[in-house]
């Protein structure tokens, strides 16, 4: 987006005070209104278009950056439909319902909090979506944390760092779908690269979980029973349903373009559906466009496995071209360019350039608590940045969900920090210190950037 031609050169101030005006609008809308950031998005685009036209912009020239900030997200979109496809595919293929199974499996009431961390990490993974691991999973563990008169607050903290881990590097996240597509990076291979910061995260947060856990504490794990119970009753449990995760893996070994790994994981999925319970091909087909609705009777077990679905993506596909949109009629305005211009002369070192990308994220994530939006405009912002020190692309994806993804959940007025505080009923400033892997994520990222280990540069 950054090749977009800018049709106006205003002055920093002017360009500042738009910015300021955008950050307030949506701060307001979805921080208090609580309004879905759909309609503050859409105004702001029309107050951008009236600024625009009484700058002497044609209206021709801002539909074109209109457009062409929108396209940029196509590849994105693509990957989203095949997601939510593979989503409900892997459950009534019964792979998502047997990973999680055999991450109950694991809990003991040793190493608690590491316990608690692990399975939230392999469900997150698993659903690829942190509120839904968070609003099942999560609560579970918290009722057995209240039994045992373990802290609510480390648990919390321990629960939110496993749902954030797993949302950040599942291949079935929207946000790691959003990354990586914004910056034009292949999804695995954006994966993999977050790898060098996220497994140390992962294993410094497990240790401290591990060291923090009491000792000597026993329940009956009920809550855990119930879950495994009703995982059981669908039918969907064995061993041989991870048939697609080993095929994931592989391909992705040989480097397969993302499309067709999600397309024969999927396909894979299907077929593995039809040895456990043989379907109507009407009925696969609307499953896979409306998503799996379990039927358990387990109210916990139905909401963690009633998902997917071509459907389900359209709220984040809407969301994405909306805030494209308005990325294009920032670069076409001028907007961006003079904000950046004012601060070029900072981002001359590869280290500046992923400390400003990070503050970048953090800071929208603080300002108006939106994570697509924070994933969005630093990525759009910062790929020139990224190119002329040198980087390439995945370094610029990777700083984005290091501190874009996982800090969402330390806002107290963001979308996350407020669902998960009226779900867990722990206040996010509360557990905000025990979010281990939430916190090292951001420091992690700017120390690897000064430091240059792991940064891949561009091909000359």
């Amino acid at each position: 987006m950054f090749r977009i031609e800018a049709k106006s050169n205003p002055r920093f101030i002017e360009a500042f005070f738009i910015i300021l005006l955008i950050i307030i609008t949506m701060a307001y809308s979805i921080g208090y209104l609580k309004a879905a950031p759909h309609i503050p998005i859409f105004l702001v685009i029309a107050i951008l278009l009236a600024y625009g036209l009484w700058k002497k912009v044609s209206f021709r020239d801002l539909e074109g950056g209109m457009i062409a900030g929108a396209s940029a997200g196509l590849g994105a979109v693509f990957i989203f439909f095949f997601i939510g496809i593979l989503i409900s595919s892997w459950i009534m293929g019964g792979t998502i319902p047997t990973l999680i199974y055999y991450g109950f499996l694991t809990v003991s009431p040793n190493f608690f909090f590491a316990i608690v961390f692990l399975i939230c990490s392999i469900v997150g993974i698993s659903v690829g979506s942190s509120l839904t691991t968070v609003a099942t999973v999560g609560v579970a563990f918290m009722g057995i944390a209240g039994a045992m008169d373990i802290s609510l607050t480390i648990t919390a903290g321990a629960i939110v760092s496993g749902a954030f881990f797993g949302d950040k590097m599942s291949p079935l996240s929207d946000t790691t779908n959003l990354a990586s597509g914004t910056v034009g990076v292949d999804l695995f291979e954006h994966i993999k690269n977050m790898g060098w910061t996220t497994i140390p995260a992962f294993i410094i947060s497990f240790v401290l979980y591990a060291i923090l856990s009491p000792s000597g504490a026993s329940t009956s794990f009920e809550t855990v029973e119930l879950f495994k119970e009703g995982l059981l009753s669908t039918g969907l449990i064995h061993w041989y349903t991870l048939l697609p995760i080993v095929v994931l893996v592989i391909m992705t070994f040989y480097k397969a373009p993302a499309v067709i790994t999600l397309a024969v994981v999927s396909i894979i999925g299907v077929g593995l559906s039809y040895m456990l319970d043989p379907l109507p091909a009407a009925d696969v087909f609307k499953i896979l466009f409306d998503g799996y609705v379990s039927q358990t009777g387990n109210e916990e077990v139905d909401a963690l496995l009633t998902r997917g679905g071509m459907n389900s993506m359209l709220f984040t596909i809407a969301l994405v071209l909306l805030a494209l949109t308005m990325g294009g009629l920032l670069f076409t305005l001028g907007i961006i360019q003079s904000i950046l211009g004012k601060v070029e002369s900072l981002f001359k070192s590869a280290g500046s350039v992923i400390t400003g990308a990070a503050i970048t994220g953090i800071g929208v994530n603080t300002l108006i608590g939106e994570q697509y939006l924070s994933i969005l405009l630093t990525g759009e912002a910062f790929k020139a940045q990224f190119a002329k020190v040198g980087l390439a692309p995945k370094n610029l994806s990777r700083v984005m969900e290091d501190a874009g993804t996982v800090v969402n959940p330390l806002v107290p007025w963001s979308v996350c920090g407020i669902f998960i505080t009226s779900v867990l009923g722990i206040s996010t400033l509360d557990y905000l210190p025990f979010t281990f892997f939430c916190l090292l994520g951001p420091i992690l990222t700017i120390i690897f950037g000064w430091s240059g280990k792991t940064l891949t540069k561009l091909d000359q």
